[in-house]
């Protein structure tokens, strides 16, 4: 079964940073756009960061805008986030997820997300 497998979350500082990963297990993502969303105690789950199928373009959520890179290398299957400048408020899972249409550019909106990742742990103290 095609997966998207996350890991590099874990216990990170203020101020510090983080990077996860995400790897296509089967292959079939590499023009399909991507995107990372995350879930925090109490809260809906809210868009990230989205990159296009082609790498040309990017797009984040406000709050952390600045502060996060996505980014992707097709030839390892595998999308990033980059998480610099960490907060507390960025505690939450972390969820990658592939849009449902090829060849897209990027997507800031669940329902356009197809398949998803079992979730990352991030922590932020203080």
């Amino acid at each position: 079964q095609v997966q998207l497998l996350e890991c590099g979350g874990g216990l990170g500082q203020a101020g510090g940073s983080l990077r996860l990963s995400c790897a296509d297990s089967g292959r079939t993502y590499s023009t399909y756009a991507l995107g990372w969303f995350r879930l925090a105690l109490g809260k809906e789950r809210e868009f990230v960061a989205s990159i296009s199928w082609n790498d040309a373009r990017v797009d984040y959520a406000d709050s952390v805008k600045g502060r996060f890179t996505i980014s992707r290398d097709n030839t390892k299957n595998t999308v990033y986030l980059q998480m610099n400048s960490l907060k507390p408020e960025d505690t939450a899972v972390y969820y990658c997820a592939a849009v449902g249409v090829p060849y897209s550019s990027t997507k800031n909106r669940e329902n356009d997300y197809k398949k998803w990742g079992q979730g990352t742990q991030v922590s932020v103290s203080s």
